[in-house]
């Protein structure tokens, strides 16, 4: 339901956005599971990195796998995103469902290894070689083996997300009511990952994360 307005909102100079639905007095286990399913339902990001002279420059990423709050990804070293992570580390990945409105954004340093990494094996599939193409030479064919073949690694130091609690009409409904009455929409649970809870989510679910 639409809350009111509170003065005491104004005075601390808080977002009431934020304030009603903020929902983070769960445990870990509830945190990441609520983030899992949000992030593997989804399966596609918008991986966003930083350019110098540019500025964030953002593209569609298939997650290759999700270890705990980490995420891996396969892509083409010949890629320009690699000149980015090489001269800042920073990475942020974002999904979006556009029909629930859930969100996630995970802001972390990235790692990368090339073909040797024995992740690769481990996360490839047969849809990667599209991507990459077949030389004919045995050795540029999009195979976990290919030189082009690198591992991208976002070790997520802050997560963000939002679940919504209402279904579509419901949101609607909540919209419209919030208008009409002047108060502020109440329409899902905001939550927020960091620090300790993060090495201890990547210490009990991140198996595939790399140690560095």
């Amino acid at each position: 339901m639409p809350e009111p307005l509170k003065q005491s909102e104004i005075d601390k100079g808080q977002d009431p956005s934020v304030t009603k639905q903020w929902d983070d007095d769960v445990s870990l286990d509830q945190k990441m599971e609520d983030f899992g399913k949000i992030a593997d339902g989804l399966g596609i990001s918008m991986m966003g990195t930083l350019r110098n002279g540019v500025g964030p420059v953002g593209r569609a990423m298939a997650v290759a796998k999700r270890s705990g709050p980490d995420f891996l990804f396969l892509a083409n070293a010949h890629s320009q995103k690699f000149d980015d992570i090489e001269k800042n580390k920073v990475t942020n990945v974002y999904f979006h469902d556009s029909t629930t409105q859930d969100w996630i954004s995970i802001t972390g340093e990235t790692v990368v290894s090339n073909n040797e990494d024995p992740r690769i094996k481990k996360i490839w599939t047969e849809g990667v070689k599209a991507w990459f193409g077949d030389l004919g030479d045995g050795k540029h064919n999009g195979q976990p083996e290919d030189p082009r073949m690198k591992l991208i690694e976002v070790k997520a130091n802050m997560i963000n997300y939002w679940q919504h609690t209402v279904g579509k009409e419901g949101f609607g409904q909540e919209i419209k009511e919030a208008i009409q009455q002047g108060k502020v929409a109440n329409t899902g649970s905001l939550r927020r990952m960091d620090g300790k809870e993060i090495e201890q989510a990547r210490s009990k679910f991140g198996e595939m994360s790399s140690s560095s």
